[in-house]
């Protein structure tokens, strides 16, 4: 999700699987005031509902963000016929890496 569409689902009732693990931060002062200004405009969500937003949509930037690094080998072709040659950069490793990190989360959560 973008950043873009968050005041799209804060409109609406979002409900997504939860981990079990709580992340405790200190906002600098200056968020914090954005924080509370957004909790202030948007009522029905609740602080940690924004926070989560915000940062689930950051990390989603952030994976977009990630440059292309092209491989040497071939993947696929285009609609013209051209080589789309793997992406050896970090895009891949966060990808692999989110994976592993998410069936670990979600065994802990089904036992």
């Amino acid at each position: 999700m973008k950043v873009k569409q968050l005041i799209e689902a804060w409109e609406e009732s979002a409900s997504e699987i939860r981990t079990a693990n709580e992340y405790r931060v200190k906002l600098p002062i200056h968020d914090a005031a954005k924080l509370s200004a957004l909790r202030e405009m948007f009522p029905g969500r609740s602080e940690s509902d924004l926070i989560t937003d915000l940062l689930s949509a950051a990390l989603d930037d952030l994976e977009a963000a990630f440059p292309y690094v092209q491989g040497q080998r071939i993947v696929a072709e285009d609609e013209h016929g051209d080589p789309i040659y793997e992406d050896v950069g970090d895009t891949p490793r966060f990808r692999e890496l989110s994976k592993k990190h998410l069936a670990k989360l979600q065994q802990e959560l089904t036992g």
